[in-house]
This record gives C-alpha cells, sequence and structure tokens, in this order.
C-alpha cells in the first residue's frame, strides 16, 4: 500500500510539473522540434530544471543500502545497445515529434478533454499508444512461443 500511495503522489507531482512548464501542451513540444519555423525554447527550460533534480536525487536515494518501501533498487540490468532499444527509442521520437505528445503528458492532458481542447488528437494518441503496447505484447509473446516451440 505505502509503493502504491508514493507512485501515486509521484505520478500527481511530475503531472503538475508537466502542466505548470506548459509539457501538456503539444504546441509546445511540436514548437521545440520546428527549428526551421517558430522555434519555442520552452522544453529547454523544463529540461534544464528536471536534469539538475534528477542528479541530485538519484545521488541522495543510492546513499541508502535499498528504498524506503522495497528490498532493493530495480535498475536494469543491461547497460548494451540492441534493437529492441534503438527500435524503440526511434519510435518514440517519431510519435512524439508527429503528435507533440509522450505518454507522460498524455496522461496529464487527460484533464483537458473536458474543455475541447486538443481532444481528437489525445483521444487519438490514447488509442493508438494501448494498440502499440497490445500489438507489441503480442509479437513479444508469439516470438517466445516460437521458440520454445523450436526447442521441443
Amino acid at each position: 500500500m505505502k509503493q502504491l500511495l508514493t507512485a501515486a503522489l509521484t505520478g500527481l507531482l511530475f503531472g503538475i510539473g508537466l502542466d505548470i512548464g506548459g509539457m501538456t501542451n503539444p504546441a509546445n513540444i511540436l514548437g521545440f522540434l520546428d527549428v526551421a519555423g517558430e522555434w519555442n525554447p520552452r522544453l529547454i527550460f523544463v529540461m534544464g530544471g528536471a536534469i539538475p533534480v534528477t542528479f541530485v536525487g538519484y545521488r541522495l536515494a543510492f546513499r541508502r543500502r535499498h528504498p524506503f518501501w522495497a528490498f532493493d533498487f530495480q535498475l536494469p540490468q543491461t547497460t548494451s545497445l540492441d534493437s529492441k532499444l534503438v527500435g524503440g527509442a526511434a519510435l518514440f521520437g517519431i510519435g512524439w515529434g508527429l503528435a507533440g505528445y509522450c505518454p507522460g503528458p498524455v496522461l496529464s492532458s487527460l484533464s483537458q478533454i473536458g474543455s475541447g481542447q486538443a481532444a481528437n488528437g489525445l483521444i487519438g494518441f490514447l488509442i493508438s499508444m494501448v494498440v502499440g503496447i497490445i500489438a507489441v505484447k503480442t509479437v513479444q509473446r508469439r516470438i517466445l512461443m516460437a521458440a520454445h516451440a523450436g526447442l521441443d
């Protein structure tokens, strides 16, 4: 229960930060990516504020032997670049550049649906995100099943 409450509060804080920084408005993201047009530098300031906070936060967290409500830190086990990482990053970047949304801000933007602000784009992105997640899980499951069938 403590982990769930911590995750919810952390997500709420993250969402508030995204909203205050203007990152729930896809026009700000698309404006940042439009370096040849009407460039909007707002994202640089959001990242410029987030990176030092994250740097200090990680340093403080790793001074502890374990997290507050877990036995150990859950860190990535692999450090190499593989096709899944590169492909996922490329797909994320393409989607972010086309829609101006990524998963964090799109969830924070759900509160704007009632106001009619970008409702169609938001709903379209959410549907695409869910379909993409399901498609990847389906393909991964089929690859695993085929690999196991080949071992028999």
